[in-house]
This record gives structure tokens, C-alpha cells and sequence, in this order.
């Protein structure tokens, strides 16, 4: 090498929930290795697991936005997007219904439904798309995708005939169900679900038991939602509620495996493929992931660990970087990773950390364009921990 630090680096971060998305951590750390490294070449490849995000991540990849109008979980009409490339598209749930989509952020657990997605994911199909990635997380309802499916075509029938309205708790009268008028495209078309959650649809850590109550659920309202489902499920597929992922995003999962006979792959993994992130690979001689904080749940299927692996079968040494590292050295060193610094060690606030973000990262993103993977390996990691033991 004749310069010190890195002459191809990968940023493939995720976003740093509440203080920058993963777009936002990669440009920072850009401009801070173009500080000190301003020969090297720095490629941006913001991540994302199917939750939050996902769509931007595939911009920064530079699929194409497609800009519409569906109902958000409580059925107010409201703005939103999705990526698309040939004849893929890319639909981030929490875009469209999720929490942020709540009006005044009032939430309605038993009403608020999927049914915009489904108007999203017609909007796709009728657009020419065949293959539809749904980023599943993040979701204001448990209503077991019934919503999604009702925009989709999908007649769900009480006893007597009548058509239920949106909604979890309407699901405890459905008695049967018409498939004769689903979205004709759907025939030939495939649906895929990014979701690194694995919970089934009901019991102790079912959608309702393990998200409900984030959604505004009490007791008593947990207790019908988890009928309304079983029974949702006795209509329409009780072999799939066991199925891993049938619980994720409200139930959501549930309902399109059962119905639209979508795939579930891990959320990573998937987003990881379609952005093509193996061949960026090529040359590189270090890649830099991370999130808002790197604990023991990033190890289970999170988007770091995706990057980890792609980056390891690759040979190229994998950097955490992080708004708080909350994992030992031996932890981080048998996760592969060879070097790790947190914004928490160069700014022990955390409300500076959360507000200046950016302007850490930068730092950050100045070290690593100062050292060369090699040397900078052990060194970098050793620092991280003498700042913690200060």
C-alpha cells in the first residue's frame, strides 16, 4: 500500500434509529475518511433488515421511487412511496401503515388495519411489477393481514353473509372467506417477505402477546385481538400459524403466506442480494457496518451481521461502528469483527451523541481513512476500550 489509510472502503451501516438514517451515517462517514484519505474509494451502501428503511436503501442503490397515495392504518389517505426496478418492487410496510403513519400519532389497536399496503402492493402489480418484496416491521395493526388482503380482493364473510369492515378485533366474526375476486395479477406474481422476526401468529410470543402492547393494546383488548386471530386462523389456514414469521408486522406475515403464497427470507439477506452488495465487494479492503446500538440482539439476524457475513465470505475485514457498543471485546471479536469504535467513546453524553451524530461519525470516518485495515485492526479495537475505561 502507499498510502496510510484504506484505498476501497464499503459503508454498508443501517440507520441509527432516532438520530440519522443509514443514508445519513454513510455520507458522514464518507466526508471524514475524505478528510484524511481523499485517494481512497469510499462506496455508500446503506442497509436496511425490512423494517424501517428498507426502501431508502434501495434508492441509495439507485433503484427508481414510485411516488402514490393509500390509506395509512386508520384509513386517512396520506403520501407515500416505494422502489422499483424491471419488474421488482421493493414495499416498506412501516411506510405506509406503520406507527408513523398513526394521525396525531393516536393509535387504534383494534381497528387499524393493513389495507393500504394492499392498495400500495396493487399499485405494483397493476404497474407491471412480478416480483413484490414486502419489508415487513414496524406495522400500527394486528390484523393478521387481513387488510392487505381485502385490498387485494379478498372477501372476508361473517355468518350471515355480510362483509367485515378493516380492522383486528372485526376478525373474531369472520366466518369464511371469498377468494373468487383477488387482483388477477397475483396468478403470476411472487411475493417475498423481508422480516428478521420469527414469532409465530398466536400463544406467549405471538403478535399480539410480544407487539401489541406498543400498538396501544390493553389487557382487555390484547385478550380479544388474540381470539380475533386464532379464529382468523381457523378459517383460513391453521396449519400456517406456527410457521415462523406468521406473527411478524401484526400478523401480517401470517395472512400473505397463507393467501398470496409469499416466501419469507431473512430481511438482511434479501436486501443484500437485490442491491447487488457482492459485487461492490470486489476490491475492497474494508467494509464498515453498524447501528444506533450494537448489543446482543444485533447478533440475532440484524443487518450488521448480514453485512458481516457477506463481507467475511468475501475476506474483507468488517468494522462495527455505533452509537453505543454494548458487547465485550471477546463477544465483538468472535462476531468477526476485526475493529469496533462507538460514538459513546468519543462523546460520553448521550444526548450530544443522539444531536451530533453526524458530526461524531465524521470523526470516526476521519480514523478509519487514517489507518490501513491492517494495522488499524487490533489498534482501533484497543482504543474503542481504553476510551470506556476512562
Amino acid at each position: 500500500m502507499t498510502q496510510k489509510g484504506p484505498r476501497r472502503v464499503v459503508l454498508a451501516p443501517d440507520k441509527f434509529k432516532g438520530s440519522l438514517t443509514a443514508a445519513e451515517v454513510a455520507d458522514a462517514l464518507a466526508r471524514g475518511i475524505g478528510r484524511t484519505a481523499p485517494g481512497a474509494d469510499v462506496v455508500r451502501m446503506p442497509v436496511a433488515d425490512g423494517g424501517d428503511g428498507t426502501v431508502d436503501a434501495f434508492l441509495a442503490a439507485g433503484w427508481t421511487r414510485v411516488h402514490l397515495h393509500a390509506p395509512g392504518p386508520t384509513g386517512d389517505p396520506a403520501p407515500c412511496s416505494y422502489a422499483r426496478r424491471g419488474r421488482t418492487a421493493v414495499i416498506e410496510l412501516a411506510a405506509v401503515v406503520g406507527l408513523s403513519k398513526l394521525p396525531g400519532g393516536q393509535q387504534d389497536p383494534l381497528g387499524a388495519s393493513t389495507y393500504g399496503l394492499g392498495v400500495v402492493v396493487a399499485h405494483a402489480l397493476e404497474h407491471g411489477a412480478r416480483e413484490v418484496v414486502l419489508g415487513l416491521g414496524g406495522s400500527a395493526s394486528t390484523d393478521g393481514g387481513a387488510g392487505l388482503l381485502q385490498a387485494l380482493g379478498l372477501r372476508i364473510l361473517a355468518a350471515d353473509g355480510t362483509e367485515l369492515p378493516c380492522g383486528g378485533a372485526a376478525l373474531r366474526s369472520a366466518d369464511r372467506i371469498d377468494r373468487s375476486g383477488l387482483h388477477p395479477a397475483l396468478a403470476d406474481a411472487h411475493v417475498i417477505l423481508a422480516s428478521d422476526v420469527d414469532n409465530p401468529l398466536l400463544g406467549p410470543n405471538g403478535a399480539v402477546a410480544v407487539y401489541a402492547r406498543q400498538k396501544g393494546a390493553k389487557p382487555k383488548d390484547q385478550a380479544l385481538l388474540e381470539d380475533a386471530l386464532a379464529n382468523w386462523a381457523r378459517i383460513v389456514a391453521p396449519e400456517l400459524a406456527d410457521a415462523p414469521g406468521a406473527g411478524a408486522a401484526g400478523g401480517t406475515g401470517f395472512g400473505a403466506l397463507a393467501v398470496l403464497g409469499a416466501t419469507m427470507r431473512p430481511g438482511i439477506e434479501l436486501v443484500l442480494e437485490l442491491i447487488d452488495f457482492r459485487t461492490h465487494l470486489r476490491g475492497a479492503d474494508l467494509v464498515v457496518t453498524g447501528e444506533g446500538s450494537l448489543d446482543t440482539q444485533s447478533l440475532h439476524g440484524k443487518a450488521p451481521m448480514g453485512v458481516r457475513d457477506a463481507a467475511r465470505a468475501a475476506g474483507v475485514p468488517v468494522m462495527a461502528v455505533a452509537g453505543r457498543i454494548q458487547l465485550s471485546a471477546n463477544q465483538l471479536r468472535e462476531a468477526g469483527f476485526t475493529a469496533h469504535l462507538a460514538l459513546s467513546d468519543l462523546e460520553p453524553s448521550p444526548e450530544r451523541c443522539m444531536a451530533d451524530a453526524a458530526a461524531i461519525l465524521e470523526r470516526i470516518g476521519q480514523r478509519i481513512g487514517a489507518k490501513s485495515p491492517a494495522a488499524g485492526d487490533g489498534r482501533t479495537t484497543r482504543t474503542a476500550h481504553r476510551a470506556r475505561g476512562r
